[in-house]
């Protein structure tokens, strides 16, 4: 299966061309958020992002709202909000967490991840965050790291095959894993990702 995963392009129309094009060579789509800045034009980048010709699992990122991009969603036939979700295809499930991008820890999350880890079992699983998880050359700025601890713990626990987050803008195609869990910026003008 290939995934064409995207995320922060805010509306950009170059990165958005390039998305489109890989979108052809693509099974499904992941958007990681951040696809506005603070929701302007998001009816008609929502609008873009269901044209897209596969089918799209979305996220909100830092710069859209939980309720507006749900409430938008459900009116396109081709995205699915899978936050705090998520959707199942053949033997892969992809889990969606989105929101947030500033918090070292997210207990939220650390309650759902329960029972993540309950339907992950047997699953090749990809986990979608906006944040970055802690400790990554996702999160690395500087000389600091500035990702969440709580996604770190559930990744070293849980093991997904792919994990898909964005935010940090300095770390664009940066790649790293935890353990044996793959972790990936694609940035904005997106990156297909095969699995086995």
């Amino acid at each position: 299966m290939k995934i064409l995963a995207f995320t922060d392009h805010h509306g950009s129309p170059e990165d958005f061309k390039e998305v489109a094009r890989k979108a052809k060579s693509a099974d499904i789509i992941i958007c990681g958020g951040d696809f506005t800045i603070f929701e302007h034009e998001i009816e008609y980048i929502m609008e873009q992002i269901n044209n897209l010709p596969k089918k799209v699992l979305i996220i909100h990122g830092n710069h859209e709202d939980e309720e507006t991009v749900r409430f938008l969603a459900n009116h396109f036939k081709n995205v699915e909000f899978i936050h705090k979700g998520y959707y199942e295809i053949k033997d892969y499930l992809f889990i969606g967490y989105g929101g947030g991008g500033f918090s070292t820890t997210d207990p939220e999350f650390e309650e759902l991840s329960k029972q993540f880890k309950q339907i992950m079992k047997g699953k090749k699983t990809i986990l979608i965050t906006h944040g970055p998880p802690y400790g990554t050359k996702t999160d690395k700025i500087g000389m600091g790291y500035v990702g969440n601890k709580s996604f770190t713990k559930f990744i070293k626990e849980a093991q997904p095959e792919i994990v898909i987050c964005g935010h940090i803008h300095e770390t664009f195609g940066k790649r790293d894993n935890i353990g044996k869990s793959k972790v990936i910026n694609p940035g904005p003008e997106g990156e297909i990702i095969e699995l086995k």
